[in-house]
C-alpha cells in the first residue's frame, strides 16, 4: 500500500483513540488527525499542512455549517420552532415517529434536486431535527437520522454524481442517461425503504411515542397562531427550485453563465436567516447590549462544529496531495475475483475513499476505475453504475470526516461522536450491502 494509505488508516486510529479512547474533544482530535496526515509528507509537512489548510478556507460547507447553527439558533431564541412544531405535530403528531418519517421522506425528494449530502443535512435537518426532539426524539438520534439520510443527494437520481460518471471515459462508451435513470432509481428507492425500516426499528427500540393527544393543537388554530413562522423556509424553498431545470433556464436568463458558480449550500442558510429577520422582526434585540448577549450565549456551539469541520476538509485535501486517489485506484485496477467478491471489494474502497472525501469527487475520481472492475467481472452496466452510485452515497454518514454529520450534529446541539458507532452500524455497512446486492443481482432493478 502507498504512503496515502497508511496515512488514512493513521488519520482514521488517531480520531478513534483520541475522542473515542481517550474521550477529548473531536475538534481536538480532528486537528491532531490533521497533523498525524502531514507528518506523512516528511520534510513536505509545512507545505502539505498549508495545502490543506488553504483548500479547508476556501470549502463553502464550512460556512453553510456554520450559517446554519446560527439559524437553528435564532429560530429557537425567537420562538420560531415552537410555532412550527405546534403546527407539525398538529399533522403528524398522532403517529409514533412521525417526524422521522417526514425527515426521510423529505431527504428523498430533495435527493435528485440538491446533489448533496450536506445540502440535505441543512436543510432537512434544520426543520426536522428540531421537531423531532420535541416530539419524543433524542438528540443524538436525531442527529444520527439527518446525517444517514443524507446519502440519498447521491444515490437518488438525478444527481450530479450520475452524470459525472455518467461522462468518464470508462462509462460513457456503453452506458447512457436514458439507460441509467430508471435501474439507479430504483436502486435509490432501495436505499430510501431501508431506511423507513431504520425509521420503524429505531422507534420501537427507543420508546418514541406519538405526541400526547392532549398536546396536539387543532389544525387550524396551530395555522392561524403560527403560519407566519412557515415563511422562513422560503429560504429553502427557491434556492431548491432554482437547481431544477425551469429555475436554472430562469437564472441563466437572468445572470447568464453566472448562474452555475450558485451555490445551493450557501444559499440555503443566507436566504433562510434573512427570512427568519424579516419574519421575527418584532422580536429580535433592539440594543446592543441584547445583540451582545444573544450572540455571546450562541459562541460556544461554534468552537467545535467550527475546528472540526474546517480541519475534516484539510485532512482530506492534504491525503489528496499525498496522492490517495491514485493509490486507490492502483488496488480497485488489481482487483481479480469472483463478482460477488469484487463488488464487495470495490464498494469498501469506495466507502473509505467517500469517508475523506465527498461522494461527489469520488466518483469524480475513481468511478471509472470502479465501474471498469465490475463489469469486468460480469456484472451488467447498469447494475454497476447503480451500485457505484450507492456505494459512494455513504459519504453523509461515513465517520469521522462527513460534514453532513457535523452539520446535523450542530443543529442538534450534541457531540458528533455520540453518532459515529451508530452511523455505521445503520447506514454505513447496510448501504455497502445494498449495493452489492444491487451489483449481483439480488435486489433487481
Amino acid at each position: 500500500m502507498g504512503i496515502a494509505v497508511w496515512a488514512l488508516i493513521a488519520y482514521i486510529a488517531i480520531i478513534v483513540v483520541w475522542n473515542g479512547v481517550l474521550k477529548r474533544n473531536i475538534g481536538e482530535a480532528m486537528l491532531i488527525g490533521f497533523a498525524g496526515v502531514c507528518l506523512f509528507g516528511g520534510t513536505s509537512f509545512l507545505d502539505l499542512a498549508w495545502a490543506g489548510i488553504a483548500d479547508a478556507m476556501a470549502e463553502e460547507v464550512v460556512f453553510a455549517a456554520l450559517a446554519f447553527v446560527f439559524m437553528g439558533y435564532l429560530l429557537t431564541r425567537l420562538g420560531l420552532i415552537q410555532e412550527q412544531v405546534t403546527v407539525l405535530n398538529s399533522i403528524f403528531g398522532r403517529l409514533r415517529g412521525g417526524a422521522g418519517y417526514v425527515s426521510t421522506s423529505a431527504s428523498a425528494l430533495l435527493g435528485g434536486p440538491s446533489g448533496s449530502g450536506s445540502g440535505i443535512s441543512a436543510s432537512v435537518g434544520s426543520v426536522t431535527i428540531p421537531w423531532m426532539i420535541r416530539s419524543n426524539w433524542r438528540p443524538d438520534l436525531a442527529a444520527s437520522l439527518v446525517a444517514g439520510n443524507a446519502g440519498l443527494g447521491i444515490s437518488i437520481p438525478p444527481s450530479s454524481s450520475m452524470f459525472l460518471l455518467l461522462g468518464s471515459a470508462a462509462v460513457a462508451p456503453v452506458l447512457i442517461a436514458d439507460q441509467l435513470f430508471v435501474p439507479a432509481l430504483v436502486g435509490g428507492l432501495w436505499t430510501v425503504a431501508y431506511r423507513f425500516v431504520v425509521v420503524f426499528l429505531w422507534v420501537r427500540r427507543h420508546g418514541i411515542a406519538a405526541t400526547d393527544a392532549a398536546d396536539l393543537v387543532p389544525l387550524r388554530a396551530a395555522l392561524r397562531a403560527g403560519w407566519t413562522s412557515l415563511l422562513v423556509y422560503a429560504g429553502i424553498l427557491v434556492p431548491v427550485l432554482m437547481t431544477l431545470d425551469f429555475g436554472v433556464a430562469l437564472m441563466e436568463s437572468r445572470v447568464g453563465e453566472a448562474a452555475d458558480d450558485i451555490s445551493i449550500i450557501v444559499w440555503i442558510p443566507v436566504l433562510t436567516v434573512l427570512a427568519t429577520f424579516a419574519v421575527a422582526w418584532k422580536r429580535l434585540p433592539r440594543t446592543g447590549r441584547a445583540w451582545s448577549e444573544l450572540l455571546g450565549e450562541m459562541a460556544p456551539r461554534y468552537a467545535v462544529i467550527g475546528a472540526t469541520l474546517f480541519f475534516a476538509f484539510a485532512a482530506a485535501a492534504s491525503l489528496g496531495e499525498l496522492g490517495l486517489v491514485d493509490q486507490l485506484t492502483a488496488i480497485l485496477q488489481g482487483l481479480d475475483a469472483p463478482a460477488v467478491v469484487i463488488a464487495t471489494l470495490v464498494g469498501l474502497l469506495l466507502v473509505v475513499i467517500a469517508a475523506p472525501l465527498t461522494g461527489t469527487a469520488t466518483i469524480a475520481a475513481v468511478g471509472g476505475v470502479a465501474f471498469s472492475a465490475l463489469t469486468a467481472a460480469g456484472i451488467a452496466p447498469a447494475a454497476a453504475a447503480t451500485a457505484i452510485m450507492i456505494f459512494a452515497s455513504t459519504e453523509g454518514a461515513s465517520p469521522p470526516g462527513a460534514a453532513p454529520i457535523y452539520i446535523a450534529s450542530g443543529i442538534a446541539q450534541v457531540d458528533p461522536a455520540r453518532t459515529f458507532g451508530r452511523l455505521i452500524a445503520w447506514f454505513v455497512i447496510p448501504t455497502l450491502v445494498i449495493g452489492v446486492l444491487v451489483a449481483t443481482g439480488v435486489l433487481p432493478i
